[in-house]
């Protein structure tokens, strides 16, 4: 399996240390890197003793596979063009910018027999893998409730604001746990510095028996750098904090209701050690694994494709000002 890494960003470099991490255990053959910043990408090929390209359109002669990890308005172009000519694709979240554009790398990829994976990097967090197994088997009860906050204080980004760059991620990972899209989707956003681009995002999802709260923003100066779930159940109640991979939180709380009234339940608190794992690397590796036994990675281009309608709909609701019904079950 020869592999490129296209794009050396922020973003790209670290799946540049993966990829040559993957071929320093056997588990590729080749890695290629590219960037049209030809100083950048010069620099990073030496330090791994790869080779590099600065133009995507060479890989489809010389790789298998590609990491797209470029600009998001780029991913449309880069992926169709790569899987039209036999080159398989993961390619880093949002799939695109647009619905249009992302259906139209799916459908692509489909008319080529390609494999097309999403960097969802989330679905492989092994402390949410966990959380959702606990779901699964009924250890949390009903789900009730979902929140998350991912605060941060930076200048915002000149290309797209938190609902692509941040929120696609939590709409995605409510939908990987409730294993089902809302109903209704409300949304608020604000952008005071970069016109057009919001830096921060109140999402409200309706499920059929749950509610998801999701709140972005990069203009927080208060928590550093926050990333946390909370998940509330009618039996048990979780926590994790997505910059801890290998751990989560159980509350045994819970509401009973007898002939007296109401009662509190509180058995108290215990923190659960899983697997240890890289996220990234596990994309890495589902993704190249998918390719080799033909099944569908664990965030295909259709969970892709998925929640970047479901950012339009955030955006349709901002603009309304109006809850929008969803309709993609």
């Amino acid at each position: 399996m020869r592999l490129a890494v296209i794009g050396t960003g922020y973003w790209g470099s670290n799946h540049a240390r993966v990829a040559a991490e993957l071929a320093a255990d056997n588990l590729v053959d080749e890695v290629v890197l590219c960037d049209i910043d030809k100083e950048r990408v010069v620099n990073l090929a030496a330090n791994y003793g790869v080779e590099y390209v600065t133009n995507y359109r060479e890989l489809s002669s010389i790789v298998d596979a590609a990491v797209i990890a470029t600009p998001s308005h780029t991913h449309q172009e880069i992926a169709t063009t790569l899987l039209t000519e036999g080159v398989d694709c993961l390619v880093e979240k949002p799939l695109a910018m647009n619905g249009q554009a992302a259906w139209d790398i799916l459908e692509t990829a489909k008319k080529e027999d390609r494999t097309l994976a999403v960097g969802h990097i989330f679905r492989h967090h092994p402390a949410l893998q966990a959380l959702k197994q606990r779901i699964e088997r009924g250890d949390l009860g009903q789900i009730k409730y979902l929140h998350t906050s991912r605060y941060s204080f930076r200048v915002p980004r000149d290309s797209s604001g938190v609902l692509h760059q941040l929120a696609v991620h939590d709409i995605d990972i409510y939908r990987y746990l409730l294993g089902k899209h809302p109903s209704r989707l409300f949304c608020a956003t604000s952008a005071w510095i970069r016109d057009g681009i919001e830096e921060t995002a109140t999402l409200t999802l309706e499920y059929s028996d749950a509610i998801g709260s999701i709140n972005e923003s990069w203009q927080i100066p208060v928590f550093g750098k926050q990333r946390e779930l909370i998940i509330v159940g009618t039996e048990r109640a979780a926590y994790l904090d997505y910059l801890k991979d290998t751990e989560y939180e159980l509350y045994d709380t819970r509401v009973r209701q007898s002939d007296d009234g109401y009662t509190l339940k509180d058995e108290g608190r215990t923190v659960h050690e899983t697997r240890d794992a890289e996220p990234l690397r596990e994309e890495v590796e589902n993704f190249l694994e998918a390719i080799q036994s033909g099944e569908v990675p664990l965030a295909d281009g259709q969970i892709g494709a998925e929640a970047i309608e479901l950012i339009e709909c955030a955006i349709e609701a901002d603009e309304t000002n109006q809850a929008i019904t969803v309709d993609l079950d």
